[in-house]
């Protein structure tokens, strides 16, 4: 029909171009008869913005960077969704400027997520790459014993978290089963909030960094975050320290963390996101036996891809009928566009970044 919507899905360079019914059975059973779906496949910017220059909507959620250079030619598009938490692969500060809403799923997969935050937690804190190779060696069964018993037990402890968002409210709850003592910094979240978890807000990152046993980061991708925790902060942790990671690789300073642990200065790390994805098997983070490394997994289960992307097609179909959001990660373009607000926005839900 010729009123229908136009909606783009821009398909990462590494992905070959499917069937749209079939790969987007999700988002097109919310689309109904509102919105007509394409994929576009983004080989690079300019195919990008070819197919999606008279878009009415772009949908995306990984592996294609939405640049000020992508939004300021797109003519007709309103909504970009992301089915993701995250959303550093938008420039928001563009969309914002164009009068684009941004949208995310910023309460899909949460529980995967805080879940794979504690196993890190647990096999760092229990040293399971030692363990597991000494039980695997002949002759090192006996020794992980001795090893264990340098460590206190597990209550007690202080959880340090960074950011105090959706996942971050489920690993407190969790933790607080563990007997851990939880501690956050976020200057965007209300201290009642914390309060209301059992959770002690901190007045700095440094207090937290200097007070944690684990420190475990959980702050979006942005130019505040990036390198959140660096050379700086690394050196205010407890050389028994931790420091976890589930957010995103870049708030991170890679080689500052490696050459923290190889030093001494902190105990080691357990991340789920590194930099550069993939990594070069040469990063020197490869090289720890105090780091465990898995592959940007955490919000794996089978229940990630139709939550999040039944989320991102809602929240398109939202702004496409002429309706504010549920999650606008730019609530300041709201007022400026004609959407119609049919509830209050919560900011537990969103923005995101």
């Amino acid at each position: 029909m010729a009123d229908k919507k136009k909606i783009v899905a821009p398909l990462p360079a590494q992905l070959r171009p499917g069937v749209v019914d079939e790969r987007y059975k999700r988002q097109l059973s919310v689309f109904g008869e509102l919105a007509e779906l394409h994929e576009v496949h983004a080989t690079s910017a300019e195919a990008l913005i070819d197919g999606a220059r008279d878009a009415d909507a772009l949908m995306t959620t990984w592996g294609v960077q939405i640049t000020r250079e992508i939004i300021a030619e797109l003519d007709r598009c309103v909504v970009i969704g992301l089915a993701s938490v995250g959303v550093d692969m938008v420039d928001v500060d563009a969309a914002t400027e164009h009068g684009v809403v941004v949208t995310n799923a910023p309460d899909a997969f949460i529980e995967e997520v805080a879940d794979h935050t504690m196993l890190l937690l647990l096999t760092g804190w229990r040293r399971f790459r030692h363990i597991d190779r000494m039980a695997r060696t002949e002759g090192e069964w006996h020794h992980s014993r001795p090893l264990l018993n340098n460590f206190p037990p597990l209550r007690g402890q202080t959880l340090g978290l960074v950011a105090f968002g959706n996942v971050a409210t489920a690993v407190a709850r969790r933790a607080k089963g563990f007997g851990l003592n939880v501690i956050a910094h976020d200057p965007y979240v209300s201290n009642l909030r914390m309060a209301a978890e059992g959770v002690e807000a901190t007045l700095t990152l440094d207090d937290l960094l200097e007070r944690s046993d684990f420190v475990s980061v959980h702050s979006a991708l942005n130019d505040e975050t990036r390198h959140v925790i660096g050379a700086e902060q690394l050196a205010r942790m407890k050389e028994t320290a931790i420091l976890i990671n589930t957010s995103r690789g870049g708030t991170v300073d890679g080689a500052a963390l490696a050459e923290a642990i190889a030093s001494g200065s902190i105990a080691g790390a357990a991340l789920d996101v590194l930099e550069q994805e993939p990594p070069d098997l040469d990063d020197p983070l490869f090289a720890l036996d105090d780091v465990i490394i898995t592959s940007h997994v955490a919000s794996a289960s089978s229940m990630m891809r139709p939550t999040s992307e039944t989320r991102a097609a809602r929240e398109i179909s939202l702004v496409l009928k002429g309706r504010w959001p549920m999650a606008c990660v730019n609530p300041t373009v709201l007022p400026k566009v004609e959407l119609e607000r049919w509830q209050p926005v919560s900011m537990d839900r969103g923005p995101n970044r």
